[in-house]
């Protein structure tokens, strides 16, 4: 279970700071609060944040599960999986929004497949 929760706790130092990152360029990119529109750069960071935030919601609960019902090592490969794609994604999005399709993938299809493979092992637990 270690190894899980210090993927999850390094995903929620990756959103902290994409977090921060939103805060701390308001003023250079003049985006006063609560405004959410404004400058494209800012907008971009903004998006980066929201949907990390996004894909949070299904990796916790997924990562945990899967820990508990399918196997205490193998969450670390989809678990960095998710975390590289995150950050590939971030990098992607600011510098052309349209071109963010690998590192979305990567994070998509790694949260997927956690999803699924803890629904799978949660499952065969029940029926067993």
């Amino acid at each position: 279970m270690e190894n899980t929760l210090i993927v999850i706790l390094v995903a929620l130092l990756q959103y902290i700071i994409f977090t921060m990152k939103v805060g701390a360029t308001r003023g250079k990119y003049d985006v006063s609060a609560p405004k959410t529109v404004g400058n494209d750069l800012w907008e971009r960071l903004y998006r980066i944040q929201q949907n990390t935030m996004e894909q949070l919601i299904n990796f916790f609960p997924a990562m945990v599960i899967f820990t508990l019902y399918v196997s205490e090592i193998w969450p670390l490969l989809p678990g960095i999986l998710f975390l590289v794609g995150r950050q590939l994604y971030a990098g992607l999005y600011f510098k052309d929004p349209t071109n963010s399709g690998p590192g979305e993938a990567l994070s998509f299809f790694s949260n997927l497949g956690v999803v699924i493979a803890s629904l799978a092992g949660l499952v065969m637990q029940v029926l067993s």
